[in-house]
């Protein structure tokens, strides 16, 4: 049975559920405070945005999806240098090589367009985001807008209606107020007001991007909060003035959230120094390295020739380094990894044929930073010492906003503890319009009762090696595991 005439979705890229307070982001608060609000609402690992992005399209964890990282070695595609899903080229190379999509699982957009719902979107982030939210959306029909321009959209032709009608698009800043002002724009008076699409979708790239250059609480990430506050209070202000406001469902959600860094590890250079030459993903080139290594708060190691004896040396210099919070490896198990001391990525649904051979995640805690706010962690790099990062288990890292309004909202309004995360976004937009999902979404809708009042239980695990041991908490619901937090003892 339908439940809603329309669904409208607004993500706050990287937006952390302690900075909705009625001081910083009284709009979105007030919201909270009448919606349903999903507390212990969890992104996937890694926590990062495309990988999460593909995740709320195909309501699965990578395990399922396979887009593993922001960048990932896939030799198949790329074998000289490390693919990176923000770029366009990239992922047009994928699909060349591939002879089809990067993301070959039915996603949310699929699922709309078989049905002949139509399906809009306003995204301000890169043009893989942009991509994985609806990566068929041209052969759909369906019209995605970049403010990026339109080399970043499948659907380029959005671009030149908007730019048309609403001038220029706006110079880059940071923090993002010209972006912001311009894609709230498009969304209330281009998208809502005039094609008034079954599900409309708007994706601010803020406060993510503030959080990395300009840290989490700084006076400017603080402007560009409450901007990003405005602006929603603007597309509210616009569903209910409408006449069939009551019937229209509004999702508010973040992809992950961040915690702030200390200082930097730099591990391909610690690597090479081992003895291991590696590749940074930056540099866009192998040039006869043993080992590729992505990095920000955690990456993947990739064996070059495919060498696991390497792969098991390196895990256990991994597990030697003070700089070291966790290792995983790929395993027939689901919780210990094939080296002695690792977790299995099964156990954070990292299992895709596509994952690396070794995975491992920088020290974090729950220390407060320089701002008051819990969550401090060790980068390889990326952004400057004291900026935001996000990808790995720290639970400021998991922790996201999801709140269910509107037509969505289910009854009496209020705050649950039930797992939840960003894979039941897709199953609950397609239920609110009375459509079933496809059997590989994992996530489930949040407008079922029993999943509302899920009792949360909690599990925890263990792994190491002589002074090395980690710990991973989870909760389980059904099939799904939602990664509650990380990290290394002592």
């Amino acid at each position: 049975m339908q439940k809603a005439s329309r669904v409208v979705v607004v993500v706050f890229d990287g937006l952390r559920p302690d900075m909705v307070t009625p001081e910083r982001m009284p709009n979105l608060a007030a919201f909270a405070g009448e919606g349903a609000w999903f507390r212990e609402a969890r992104s996937v690992f890694p926590s990062m945005t495309r990988v999460a992005t593909s995740s709320i399209s195909t309501g699965a964890p990578p395990a399922l999806h396979g887009i593993v990282g922001n960048s990932f070695y896939f030799p198949a595609v790329s074998p000289d240098f490390v693919l990176d899903t923000s770029l366009a080229a990239d992922l047009a190379l994928a699909e060349e090589r591939l002879n089809g999509p990067l993301i070959a699982l039915e996603t949310l957009g699929d699922r709309l367009a078989a049905q002949g719902k139509s399906f809009a979107v306003v995204h301000s982030g890169s043009a893989g985001s942009t991509y994985a939210i609806n990566p068929r959306a041209a052969a759909h029909g369906h019209w995605t807008f970049s403010v990026m321009g339109s080399e970043a959209t499948r659907t380029p032709h959005a671009v030149d209606e908007v730019v048309e009608r609403f001038g220029p698009l706006p110079a880059r800043t940071l923090p993002r107020f010209e972006e912001t002002e311009y894609v709230t724009r498009v969304f209330v008076e281009h998208v809502l007001g005039g094609m008034d699409p079954d599900v409309a979708l708007i994706w601010f790239n803020e406060p993510d991007t503030s959080f990395h250059y300009k840290f989490l609480a700084s006076q400017d990430t603080t402007a560009i909060i409450t901007e990003v506050d405005a602006a929603f209070g603007r597309i509210r202000a616009a569903i209910e003035a409408r006449s069939d406001a009551d019937d229209i469902a509004i999702i508010v959600a973040s992809d992950h959230g961040q915690i702030s860094s200390s200082a930097i590890a730099d591990i391909a250079g610690l690597l090479g120094e081992a003895g291991h030459k590696a590749a940074r993903a930056s540099a866009r080139a192998i040039n006869g390295a043993a080992v590729t290594v992505t990095g920000g708060n955690m990456g993947e190691i990739r064996m070059v020739d495919g060498d696991m004896d390497r792969r098991d040396q390196i895990a256990r210099w991994l597990m030697q380094r003070d700089e070291i919070g966790m290792v995983f490896t790929p395993s027939d198990d689901p919780v210990q990894g094939a080296v002695d001391g690792t977790f299995s990525t099964a156990l954070v649904g990292l299992d895709h044929a596509r994952q690396p051979e070794l995975v491992y995640v920088l020290r974090s805690d729950t220390s407060i930073d320089p701002h008051g706010l819990p969550g401090l962690g060790l980068i390889t790099g990326g952004v400057p010492v004291g900026g935001g990062m996000h990808g790995g288990l720290n639970r400021h890292e998991l922790n996201t906003v999801l709140i269910l309004g509107g037509a969505a909202r289910g009854g009496a309004p209020g705050a649950t503890q039930a797992p939840s995360g960003i894979v039941d976004i897709a199953p609950t937009i397609l239920d609110l319009l009375g459509l079933a999902a496809p059997a590989s979404m994992r996530g489930a809708s949040l407008m079922r009762a029993d999943i509302r009042h899920h009792a949360a239980k909690t599990e925890t695990f263990e792994a190491g090696t002589g002074g090395f041991r980690q710990q991973l908490s989870i909760t389980r619901r059904g099939e799904h595991l939602f990664p509650v937090h990380g990290g290394r003892l002592g």
